[in-house]
């Protein structure tokens, strides 16, 4: 039994031998800074069963919790606000307990695994500023799911069909003269997005020219050469041409390709991938099977809907009069699919823009209501666009921010103000260029992961490379701080055992936030929020920094002390990295 459980049965107790009336909860909080203690309970809610003044009650139960609770060393009762301070003692054991413990604050794994989606790309073009905070932000809940005991699969649909593949195969096709990732030195998902961009330019020069003959703007995007040559393209493909389908191939494993190269620069990874090419005919069967159980229904012209109005949402095509699939019929379809691939899999996450929340809200609920007993647990991490300030890094096409340009950028960017700072004395260029990444991707993910998802971001890259304040790089200089302590400690011999039996009150606020670790794990597993385990990390930080500056920690008085501090400076240090780790992080050991 923890702490908290122990507490909220000796207040019950009290309540029920001092008042002979039962109590149903307790509401416990931290103590305010302003006041001594270290954990509240409130008063107020229990005056519904015992009558009188708050001030005298709390006395009361004070009383009571501390002689009958060993870890409960005082309390003190202000404004209905009943503080209790918490033993050395107890602090100390807990200290004693996890000091060695490696995995501290992540549980094993059990129950139903869980599928988290996200990245999910088209291969017409390199992945974008918006596709960093998508990736971040599955990998992440992907990692802090895994934290909190769960099993889980990471993957990614792929958009590798259709109209706007084919646009590029045709400009390719027409203007490439040959040209390779190779031959030209470019990755291949830029390859390909050039070639995206030059059917666009050309596609837009044949309607101005169509608009001069006389034709109207939709006459002339309609009836462009370029358009239904892509057209046909496309219908050759899904006839299976033979040359077709070997361009396509060709074109998509040079994207995927560069596609591999963004990811491990970003360090995110996937167990399992889906393409579209291979689920956009699933569902169809799932339509025919709901249409029996009443699920859905026909329409005159044999268009297949669910009626979703009592749910207060609206009709829902998903399937056409023709037969063919709309791309609600392929989510239905590609979600049973995984299930029937993964049969441990009782959940799903699927990170995806909160332009398409609808659209989520209408999937689930079809789900639900074609009898999967998973559908309960389906979710979508919906997220907010992020916007860079104007003139800051824009592409080259002027719209959209390449993503490995971002990353490389990034790196420049803290290579630039690490020198400004004259911190980087006595390293060697290589040394120099890799913790320049390490500090400027810190930066970049720490800075998107911070915020709540939801949120919409402004993403200022010289504002997240700060090296104060709540950014990646000042939490990874205390980390580097911490591992120069430990560094000198084992210089110097400091002994590893001790015997510590009273804290100073920083080292119990240190101890005291590492303690939140575990909760703060759980917590942000269950609200799918790195944010919860970013501003963790800030905060265990913020309480580390403020012990450095005022208790000596290698110049301590006594041995004992000495030890004690270096051990919780090294499980600090532990905790800064794992909790990083959940957000994709890395931690250099010198800065």
């Amino acid at each position: 039994m923890n702490l908290s459980d122990k507490l909220t049965k000796a207040v019950k107790d009290a309540v029920q031998e001092l008042f002979s009336a039962t109590l149903e909860s307790v509401e416990i909080q931290p103590t305010r800074k302003d006041f001594e203690g270290d954990l509240t309970v409130v008063v107020f809610p229990i005056l519904r069963v015992a009558k009188g003044n708050p001030a005298v009650i709390g006395e009361q139960i004070g009383t009571y919790v501390k002689e009958n609770l060993d870890e409960i060393a005082d309390f003190n009762v202000v404004k209905g606000f009943l503080n209790l301070v918490i033993s050395d003692a107890f602090y100390l054991n807990f200290f004693d307990v996890i000091k060695d413990q490696k995995n501290f604050g992540h549980e094993p794994e059990a129950g139903k695994a869980v599928m988290v989606e996200y990245s999910s790309p088209n291969t017409n073009k390199p992945l974008h500023l918006g596709h960093i905070r998508n990736n971040l932000l599955g990998y992440s809940v992907a990692e802090i799911l895994k934290a909190s005991g769960k099993k889980v699969y990471k993957t990614q649909i792929i958009n590798d069909r259709g109209i706007h593949i084919c646009k590029s195969m045709l400009a390719w096709q027409k203007f490439g003269a040959g040209e390779t990732p190779e031959s030209t030195g470019l990755k291949g998902d830029k390859l390909v997005g050039n070639y995206y961009v030059k059917f666009d330019k050309a596609y837009k020069e044949e309607q101005s020219y169509l608009v001069a003959q006389g034709k109207t703007k939709e006459e002339a995007e309609k009836e462009a050469p370029l358009i239904l040559e892509a057209q046909d393209m496309l219908r050759k493909w899904e006839a299976g041409d033979e040359e077709v389908v070997a361009l396509w191939k060709k074109m998509n494993g040079w994207v995927y390709s560069g596609f591999e190269e963004t990811y491990k620069n970003l360090g995110v990874d996937f167990d399992s991938y889906y393409y579209e090419s291979n689920t956009y005919l699933l569902g169809k069967d799932n339509i025919e099977e709901g249409l029996k159980k009443g699920v859905f229904y026909k329409k005159e012209d044999g268009s297949v809907w669910c009626d979703l109005t009592e749910d207060g949402l609206d009709e829902k095509l998903v399937l056409r009069s023709d037969g063919t699939a709309v791309y609600m019929t392929q989510d239905i379809g590609t979600a049973i699919q995984r299930v029937k691939d993964h049969p441990d899999v009782g959940g799903m996450i699927y990170t995806v823009g909160n332009e398409q929340d609808y659209h989520f809200k209408v999937l689930f609920l079809i789900l639900k209501k074609l009898g999967y007993d998973w559908a309960e647990h389906l979710f979508h991490l919906s997220y907010g666009m992020v916007d860079l300030p104007s003139g800051k890094m824009k592409s080259r096409e002027g719209t959209v921010v390449d993503a490995d340009d971002l990353v490389e950028e990034m790196a420049t960017t803290a290579g630039n103000i690490a020198q400004e700072l004259g911190k980087l004395d006595g390293y060697s260029e290589v040394e120099k260029q890799e913790l320049y990444k390490i500090i400027g991707l810190g930066a970049l993910k720490y800075y998107i992961l911070k915020v709540d998802p939801k949120k919409r971001i402004l993403f200022n890259p010289e504002e997240s490379v700060d090296f104060q304040g709540n950014t990646g790089p000042f939490i990874q200089y205390t980390y580097a701080r911490i591992q120069s302590i430990l560094r000198k400690a084992q210089d110097t011999g400091v002994a590893q055992d001790y015997v510590y039996e009273a804290l100073q009150p920083k080292e119990k606020e240190l101890i005291k936030q590492l303690a939140l670790y575990p909760e703060t794990v759980q917590l942000a597993a269950e609200n799918h929020s790195p944010a919860l385990i970013a501003n963790y990390t800030y905060d265990l930080v913020k309480e580390f920094n403020s012990f450095y500056q005022q208790v000596s920690i290698l110049g301590a008085d006594t041995d004992a002390e000495k030890s004690f501090r270096v051990a919780l400076s090294k499980k600090v240090g532990e905790v800064i990295e794992a909790a990083f780790g959940l957000l994709g992080i890395q931690v250099p050991e010198r800065m």
